[in-house]
């Protein structure tokens, strides 16, 4: 029996039934009892990652021993850094110098300010100074603190900082990028599928057992990650924010922001028709295109960063997922509510802004590589390109399968089955687009002037 001639049967029983992967996002460093290089490492913002790869939700008292792992190493950042400033510059020539002196060692042996990069929280600028052979990177900044969950967070805004870790990856990914393959995805197996086609044909009624036996069928959802190492924080953040988003489309967590009802509450409300189609979710670049000065040394970031994306999918009698192209209108509603949040999302859940940090550094990474910077300034950044001999960010359990949860609720005829979704960061495509903008370069010149070889500086 199809999966749309069951659909129709299930009409007759007025269900709607979600299926989804369940775990609690992240947005930290590890997870718990999965050492790092010292051994120290704990849960990532509440995700908990088995040796074998299942992700899983960490006890309270596993998240407070992070926390108390990461405040046991956390200080307050040092003299001007711990100012809140709209300017703050990182200095990739001083950058690769101080890596060149720590290569070889962990990234978690390296000072604060060099693991949280000063403490600035997204990358708005690039410029090249030829003269100075170097180039900078900048944007807001400010003191750093840990919050409840073990999450490094600016002392006033709550937003996540960059980290030097995920800027490495960034760089060393480039080429990955440019083939336009760093994606994350979070799914049903095809076997899965099939086991769950079975178990609903031979379903006469609903009940609560039914959920327990859809849980069973579907089994584990399959993570795959692609053009960036699975181990590496970076991956982890793209998998944490993809499930982040799926539980509260699914209702299985509430936003933390006001305004932000999940999909099912919003279906709900709705006259809106299903069938058989699943909705799908992912998070994508959202940039518009960047700003340069006419001679290509000074550059902006502009735009929110990231948005929703959703689209309608299929399953096939055989296991298969089929694109639709089409979005149902309540999974396109609820995706540009989550879109229209974002910034607040970004400081109430801390996985939410790490993702656009790292969508920032892989655009800036890719700008960086596609216009020769390097060549430009004289400046060669072999120790944050390189992986050999240079310093080795954190290698973690790469996350493979996370266990299916469902949540069932009864609306009209209508019914759903899982919700599959992921992460794509298209970078080299967003540096690929461009305005003149002279603008940008006055603000090159409010940066200029690297006082006393320092690494970091402020401009106020």
């Amino acid at each position: 029996m199809s999966l749309r001639m069951q659909a129709w049967r299930y009409v007759r029983l007025g269900l709607f039934l979600f299926a989804i992967a369940m775990v609690w996002g992240a947005s930290s460093q590890s997870a718990w009892a999965n050492f790092g290089n010292n051994g120290r490492f704990g849960a990532v913002g509440g995700v908990s990652i088995s040796p074998t790869g299942v992700l899983s939700q960490p006890t309270a008292k596993e998240q407070q021993l992070r926390r108390d792992e990461m405040l046991k190493e956390a200080h307050k950042a040092p003299g001007e850094l711990n100012e809140a400033v709209e300017l703050r510059m990182i200095s990739l020539r001083g950058l690769e110098e101080a890596l060149t002196k720590a290569a070889g060692k962990a990234v978690e042996e390296l000072p604060q300010d060099l693991r949280y990069l000063a403490g600035i929280q997204r990358v708005k600028y690039v410029f090249v100074y030829p003269e100075e052979r170097d180039i900078v990177l900048a944007g807001p900044g400010e003191g750093w603190k840990v919050d409840d969950k073990g999450n490094v967070i600016g002392v006033t805004t709550g937003r996540p900082v960059l980290r030097l870790e995920d800027l490495m990856i960034a760089f060393r990914t480039v080429e990955n990028a440019r083939q336009g393959n760093v994606t994350c995805s979070i799914d049903p197996s095809p076997e899965g599928r099939k086991r769950l086609e079975n178990f609903l044909s031979k379903q006469g009624t609903f009940n609560a057992g039914v959920t327990d036996g859809v849980e069973k069928a579907l089994g584990p959802q399959v993570i795959t990650l692609s053009g960036v190492p699975t181990s590496s924080r970076f991956a982890r953040t793209m998998v944490a924010s993809d499930y982040k988003m799926k539980r509260m489309a699914m209702q299985l967590e509430k936003a933390p922001v006001a305004g932000l009802p999940s999909f099912v509450e919003m279906l709900v409300k709705s006259n809106a028709r299903i069938d058989n189609m699943m909705p799908r979710w992912w998070l994508a670049c959202d940039y518009e295109p960047l700003a340069k000065a006419e001679d290509g040394l000074a550059w902006e970031l502009r735009g929110r960063g990231v948005k929703v994306m959703t689209e309608d999918e299929l399953i096939t009698a055989d296991g298969d997922v089929k694109q639709t192209g089409k979005a149902n209108p309540v999974a396109q509603k609820w995706a540009d509510t989550m879109t229209a949040k974002y910034d607040e999302l970004s400081v109430k859940e801390p996985a939410f802004g790490d993702l656009r940090n790292i969508m920032d550094m892989a655009v800036i990474a890719a700008l960086i590589s596609k216009e020769r910077m390097e060549s430009k300034a004289s400046l060669s950044l072999t120790h944050l390109v390189n992986a050999t001999d240079a310093v080795k960010e954190s290698v973690f359990p790469a996350p493979k399968m996370v266990d299916t949860q469902c949540s069932a609720v009864k609306r009209g005829k209508d019914w759903v089955i899982t919700a599959s979704g992921g992460v794509a960061i298209n970078s080299w495509e967003i540096a690929s687009k461009n305005v003149v903008d002279e603008k940008v370069a006055a603000v090159r010149n409010q940066a200029a002037g690297r006082p006393a070889e320092q690494m970091f500086w402020n401009k106020k």
